[in-house]
């Protein structure tokens, strides 16, 4: 039985403790987690992260030299570190798919579905658009259910916005840190962020992409099939922020500032309990044919281009990823 307290957070009845496995101890996702979920604070004590698999990147410095440090802190909060997915997917009941490099996600999420393990995959759930169709195709073909989100979704300005408490949305323009890894489409790395607060406030339904870009600063422009229009702005020079505001019929509103990660936390536990994904296929899979198309724009010299036709595109391709995978 769930029980949701007048903060939203869960608490469970006569039922046994959740136990968690992270796959991934290259980002900072992993150990932020880890410190809520086993600090020993009543509101996440019918959950536990009993154990992680730490790789991870391999190639992405970044991100692989953070590895023995995390491994170092999550062990002194009582997790298990283990030598396989496997030997982790036997331990635990649900699983937090945390390594950063996207390029793994799909191998590594094929063995928690072959598993039936419910899991959560971090931003990006791929490296691309056709990794992204793959993964929802195999989550569906092994009926597991799967989310993947930007903590941005979960600022609170920003969920208002996308509830109608502030008007209707006309448009909105959000901003992130734009920086790029040859590794991932452009925005897949860290553009994803504003890209994430944009569909949070405008919804899906964007039908073609354009894209500016120069040495420091990207601007994407998406026109909706609805006649409105939203932009993101990922910001390699100067202070790189998050933030954004969107245009209503009541006036320009601020979509928010980010404010951490344990909202996002409570939506996967929450997820980890009802198994209902708060973020459809349809609109994470609109986000990375936002980001495949904003990469076929500007190889078109910043030209509009069609997210169907991307789509279409990138679906044969996740098909043959499928294929090989198998």
């Amino acid at each position: 039985m769930i029980i949701l307290n007048i903060k939203g957070s869960i608490h469970r009845k006569s039922q046994a403790q959740v136990k968690i496995g992270i796959i991934g101890l290259d980002t900072s996702h992993a150990t932020a987690f880890t410190k809520f979920i086993n600090g020993n604070t009543d509101e996440y004590k019918d959950f536990q992260i009993v154990a992680a698999y730490p790789y991870g990147s391999k190639t992405i410095k970044s991100s692989f030299d953070r590895i023995p440090g995390y491994i170092e802190q999550v062990e002194k909060m009582g997790v298990e570190v283990v030598s396989s997915i496997a030997e982790l997917l036997d331990k635990v009941d649900c699983v937090l798919l945390e390594t950063n490099d996207g390029n793994l996600h799909l191998e590594q999420a094929y063995e928690v579905f072959k598993a039936g393990k419910i899991v959560f995959i971090d931003k990006p759930i791929g490296a691309n658009l056709p990794q992204a169709i793959a993964i929802f195709e195999l989550a569906k073909q092994y009926n597991v259910p799967v989310f993947s989100s930007s903590a941005l979704r979960y600022v609170p300005e920003s969920q208002k916005l996308r509830n109608g408490e502030q008007g209707k949305v006309i448009g909105a323009n959000c901003y992130s840190p734009g920086t790029l890894e040859p590794s991932h489409a452009d925005m897949a790395w860290y553009g994803i962020h504003s890209i994430e607060g944009l569909f949070t406030v405008m919804g899906t339904g964007c039908k073609t992409v354009t894209r500016i870009s120069s040495e420091g600063t990207d601007v994407v422009i998406g026109l909706w099939d609805d006649g409105r229009i939203g932009s993101i702005r990922g910001i390699r020079d100067g202070k790189g922020m998050y933030g954004g505001y969107a245009f209503t019929d009541q006036g320009i509103v601020s979509t928010g500032q980010y404010q951490g990660y344990e909202a996002l936390l409570r939506e996967i536990l929450k997820f980890f309990e009802t198994r209902v994904p708060p973020v459809s296929e349809l609109e994470t899979l609109e986000i990375f044919t936002f980001i495949e198309a904003a990469d076929a724009s500007k190889r078109a010299g910043g030209k509009p281009v069609s997210t169907h036709k991307v789509y279409e595109k990138a679906a044969k391709e996740a098909k043959k990823l499928i294929r090989k995978l198998k």
